[in-house]
């Protein structure tokens, strides 16, 4: 199960990685209604040419938090929370009768929202150190955001398929470089076994 802070981070990796140098895949309401599907905590139904417009202008300021300095992650977090009226609340904290305190904007749009939730998360891994878990995937070709959630902060590649390209990549150089033992292997002799006198 996600925190609040992770889900926050997801959805605003899936809105950045909306659009590529070539394509905006959120240029419609039916595209919108798609990113909303991913945003676990989203329950308004609602949303329409206003939201789409927003979040469009939203992914381009959260764009910088990847891979982005301290520097750069703190100034878009006070930036997002005074454009978007942030203001503490108590809530009751996931239908139990527990309440913990959080950032709310008073239009309730998703993308004040997306903003303020993932605001919120991005100064809690500045004050733990690990802003570094917000990373480009490792495979020169891709350009899509990532979110490292992993235990040891180990992981390299996007959601996509980037990682096994990446195996498939490896495996065929170490098979190049190694070409003349395959061609031994491929002749039939056992470079061990088969010496010659």
């Amino acid at each position: 199960m996600t925190s609040p802070h992770q889900a926050a981070l997801l959805a605003a990796a899936a809105l950045v990685n909306m659009t590529d140098s070539e394509h905006d895949h959120l240029s419609d309401e039916a595209a919108l209604e798609n990113l909303l599907r991913t945003i676990d905590w989203w329950t308004e139904a609602d949303c329409g040419l206003s939201d789409l417009c927003a979040l469009r202008s939203l992914r381009h300021r959260l764009r910088a938090l990847w891979p982005g300095s301290e520097a750069v992650a703190v100034s878009v977090v006070n930036q997002l929370l005074h454009k978007f009226d942030a203001l503490p609340q108590m809530v009751r904290d996931g239908g139990t009768e527990n309440y913990r305190l959080e950032l709310l904007a008073p239009d309730g749009s998703v993308a004040a929202q997306l903003a303020i939730r993932t605001s919120m998360a991005v100064a809690d891994l500045v004050q733990r150190g690990e802003l570094h878990r917000l990373r480009l995937c490792a495979r020169p070709e891709c350009r899509e955001v990532m979110v490292d959630l992993s235990r040891n902060g180990s992981k390299k590649f996007c959601a996509g398929r980037c990682g096994n390209r990446a195996a498939v990549a490896a495996y065929r150089a170490r098979n190049a470089s190694s070409g003349a033992v395959g061609d031994i292997c491929r002749s039939g002799r056992h470079p061990a076994r088969d010496i010659d006198p």
